[in-house]
Parts: C-alpha cells; structure tokens; sequence
C-alpha cells in the first residue's frame, strides 16, 4: 500500500529528514510536533502550557491537511521535560479532546528538542 506524505504551511517545516505526517493503511502518523511557530520556525517563548498549545495547534493543521479532526485521533504520546508540568500539560491538552480522548502515554524524558518542555506526536485513523 502506498505512503502519502502530508505537508501543511500551517505547522512548523520539518527541521529534518522526517515528514510532518505520513498516511498509510489507513492510519496518519503525525510526527512529533514542538512549540515552533510555523509562520517563523521559531520556538515560541512561554510556559509548558503556552507551549503546549502551540504544539496541539500545530498538529490539528496537520490532522486538517490529511481532512481529519481529534475525534479521529486513536494514540498520542507525550514527551515531558519534567513530569511537574503533567498537570498544566494535562489541562490545555484536554481542551482539544473534549469527548472519548485517545489512548495516551505520557514519559518524562531527559532532554527534547531546542530544549522545550513538551512533544507530542499522533496516530489518527481514517
């Protein structure tokens, strides 16, 4: 079954050889998405909470681009640069999952990109 490749001016340019999503059989795989502001590619400054909205919105543009929305989102993992900040994570990423949220797993990991304190990325199904 064919790969397709999603790409979207609406969240950040890859800043490596990955894709922003890739749709195959039956299922996007969103990457990893940071607090990057995809009209600049430049970290936006704030909280986990400010940074992570920014990550949510950059990956509902891209869930948008390949015509889906969060109700079909069936797995997200969160990367944390401190455990501490799950709860003002926890806050803004339920606001994007109102009702019947993904399957979930959430780690605290020693280091993430540029030095932010959140990750997510996605698997969603058609």
């Amino acid at each position: 079954m064919p790969r397709k490749h999603i790409r979207t001016s609406e969240a950040p340019a890859p800043i490596g050889p990955y894709s922003q999503g890739i749709v195959a059989g039956g299922f996007l795989f969103a990457s990893g998405q940071i607090a990057l502001d995809p009209k600049t590619n430049e970290l936006v400054e704030g909280d986990v909470e400010v940074q992570t909205e920014r990550v949510m919105e950059n990956l509902m543009a891209i869930l948008r681009e390949a015509k889906l929305d969060a109700s079909r989102v069936a797995k997200a993992t969160i990367y944390l640069a401190s455990m501490d900040d799950f709860p003002r994570m926890n806050g803004v990423y339920g606001r994007y999952f109102p009702k019947d949220p993904p399957a979930r797993s959430t780690v605290e990991v020693s280091r993430l990109p540029k030095g932010v304190a959140v990750e997510i990325d996605l698997i969603a199904v058609f």
